[in-house]
């Protein structure tokens, strides 16, 4: 670049940035920690004339130099841009960013997302780890911060290119080694490996809505963009359309299955895709095009088929990439006929307690159970990636379910990811595509939603209503009344078994009140048998009732013992109102004497039994829907390597 510019912005920092890992088919989510107070570069004296380097290879970034924004309250530009390139593929940007109160920092572009960073200075005497002695998944305690600072990632990338004007010499193909912490809160953090001591940068993941570019879009780029319609396979010379030529680092060839390098649009063999038994199984072409919730539009850049062995058997499934140059990459994950849609998530955020039986993760409030835990294998792949994907490559992937998400960890040697997969019905994604006729599922998918808790939910509901009204309706509105009482004598019988009647006063029954009829005799070792007739005196319909009384007493073996009762009833379901009269008729064993019987009507008895046959028909439908929800879950989990730890764990 001209000195004079370099003399504008005599600072001179080591770029750091979040870089696009990438782990087996999941897209890696670094962050940043909170900002905290800017420390002067030790180089801020230095002044650099870079002159020229490689050129960048131009992308569909909304980003571009001379651009201004704004964060926290103060205004920056955008005064260059540094490339680098993964060791397993991709290049991201990171954009050097000058601000008007004399900050700087690095404003990073990774597959859609955006990070802003500062040179974090160490306190007095703090040896950071080597990269070799960090562990991923554990804090860094040594680097001051709010949230602790979890290992994500270690590895090396490469310095690509260059443009504008960037605080310091960067020599294309010089490799550097980093290591990349996340912390809760968009929290990150990036220790740089290639000077000693290791540098550290800070900063948090940013929107371009946060920092004043939220009318920033993608700009038109020349130079090296590449034109998929002049794309040829350097092994057959087919014909290929790359949806993503920028960011794209693999692609398979569809008419002679070469796997091919890509490099800013440059065609290269790598290797010859083998069969596989699943090859087939995609359903989705490579290129469609789906609206997802939210209004948002990916494409599909490219198919894979993976697999994992458990106890002797494999299983397979395919993973489709989105892409959508405002947003990143994405996954469409189709698993037995059922779909999740795949995000990252910052690894910080989860809490995980192991891989073994009873484990759990948390993350977003909500706690996973384990489902399973294996080593994942790339089978086959159709379309193009963001690194150099390979057939034969493996992860070791664990996941935890809590319906309609799941939860997942994979990780290699260098890195740990997570990302959280939405259950989607196959309908949905039939709109969201617009094809019809995709295959339906045949069995539970781990993190399947259950769809039938309306009738145990809902379907309980007239229940709690029933409940309401025994406990508090029933005691207003349920008071009994007498409506007759009278001691009454059956005259001695002339022979035995012969009936003997009397009738009683007239008395008032009410309309829409049942009516119960008891009847209370004196007995010692004796029966009674009573026919108790109910008689509307105004039309003189009959009701009739019969109420047995008897009561059995002893002594056996030096114990007492009873049986039978002296008193009885019957109950009428309600009557017209008005006056009525009892005709009361008996037989009873010792039929030469009298028999004295009190008789009382009432009104307004709760007796419990329409109660109980209510409740009984109300509790089908939440029994039958707890009975599916168990039979569901039996489904969901027989295919897990890992049980829950109790029936408590199926309630998601």
């Amino acid at each position: 670049m001209p000195q004079e510019a370099a003399d504008e912005h005599p600072e001179d920092i080591l770029s750091c940035v979040c870089r696009p890992d990438r782990i087996h088919g999941r897209l890696n989510n670094c962050r940043y920690l909170p900002i905290l107070p800017f420390g002067s570069c030790p180089h801020r004296s230095r002044r650099r004339r870079l002159g020229k380097i490689a050129e960048v290879a131009q992308s569909q970034s909304p980003l571009k130099v001379g651009l201004k924004g704004q964060f926290n309250g103060e205004r920056f530009s955008l005064t260059g841009r540094a490339q680098m390139r993964h060791e397993m593929g991709g290049t991201w940007d990171e954009w050097y960013a000058t601000f008007s109160n004399g900050w700087v920092g690095w404003l990073a572009e990774a597959q859609g997302r955006f990070y802003l960073t500062f040179y974090q200075p160490m306190p007095e005497g703090t040896a950071l780890p080597g990269i070799d002695a960090l562990v991923l998944g554990q804090p860094v305690s040594q680097i001051p911060s709010q949230v602790p600072l979890i290992v994500q990632e270690r590895g090396s990338a490469t310095y690509a290119a260059a443009e504008g004007e960037i605080p310091y010499k960067l020599t294309p193909g010089e490799v550097f080694q980093y290591a990349d912490l996340a912390g809760k809160n968009d929290a990150f953090a990036t220790i740089d490996y290639s000077v000693s001591p290791p540098w550290v940068f800070v900063g948090k993941q940013v929107s371009l809505a946060e920092i004043g570019l939220g009318d920033a879009k993608p700009h038109e780029r020349e130079a090296r963009t590449v034109s998929s319609g002049v794309m040829r396979c350097p092994k057959c010379g087919g014909p290929l359309a790359l949806q993503a030529p920028d960011s794209s680092e693999r692609v398979a060839c569809p008419n002679c299955r070469s796997l091919l390098d890509v490099k800013q649009g440059n065609l290269s063999y790598f290797t010859t895709l083998r069969p596989s038994p699943m090859e087939n199984a995609f359903v989705l072409p490579v290129g469609a095009e789906g609206n997802f919730p939210g209004d948002v539009k990916f494409k599909i850049i490219g198919a894979m088929q993976r697999s994992v062995t458990i106890e002797g058997e494999t299983y397979f499934w395919q993973e489709y990439l989105l892409y959508n140059p405002m947003i990143g990459f994405r996954w469409l994950v189709h698993s037995d006929n059922h779909w999740n849609f795949v995000e990252p998530v910052n690894t910080a955020e989860v809490e995980s307690t192991g891989t073994y039986s009873g484990s759990t993760a948390t993350y977003n409030g909500e706690t996973y159970k384990i489902f399973q835990d294996a080593t994942a294998v790339v089978e086959y792949v159709k379309g193009e990636f963001y690194w150099r994907v390979e057939q034969g490559e493996t992860v070791k992937a664990t996941d935890y379910v809590c319906a309609p998400r799941m939860l997942s960890r994979e990780a290699t040697h260098n890195e740990v990811n997570w990302s959280v997969g939405t259950y989607l019905p196959v309908a949905e994604v039939e709109k969201i595509f617009g094809v019809t006729d995709l295959p339906k599922p045949w069995a539970v998918a781990p993190n399947q939603p259950f769809t039938g808790r309306f009738w145990y939910t809902w379907g309980a509901l007239p229940l709690v209503a029933l409940l309401f009204i025994a406990i508090v309706g029933l005691p207003l509105w349920g008071i009994s009344k007498t409506a007759y009482k009278e001691q009454i004598v059956l005259p001695a019988a002339p022979s035995a078994g012969a009936q003997q009647q009397v009738f009683s006063k007239p008395f008032t029954i009410q309309a829409n009140r049942n009516v119960n009829i008891t009847a209370r005799a004196t007995l010692a070792n004796t029966w009674v048998d009573l026919d108790v007739d109910l008689i509307n005196d105004k039309n003189d319909e009959v009701e009739s009732v019969n109420i047995p009384l008897e009561f059995y007493s002893g002594v056996d073996g030096g114990e007492s013992w009873s049986e039978g009762s002296n008193n009885d009833d019957a109950t009428v379901s309600s009557l017209p109102g008005g006056q009525y009269t009892l005709r009361i008729a008996g037989t009873w064993e010792k039929w030469q004497t009298p028999m004295p019987v009190e008789i009382t009507v009432e009104q307004g008895i709760n007796r419990g039994v329409n109660f109980c046959c209510a409740f009984l028909l109300l509790l089908i439908a939440p029994i039958l829907g707890i009975l599916r929800k168990w039979s569901f879950e039996a489904s969901r989990w027989k295919d897990s390597m890992f049980a829950p730890v109790s029936s408590d764990d199926d309630d998601e």
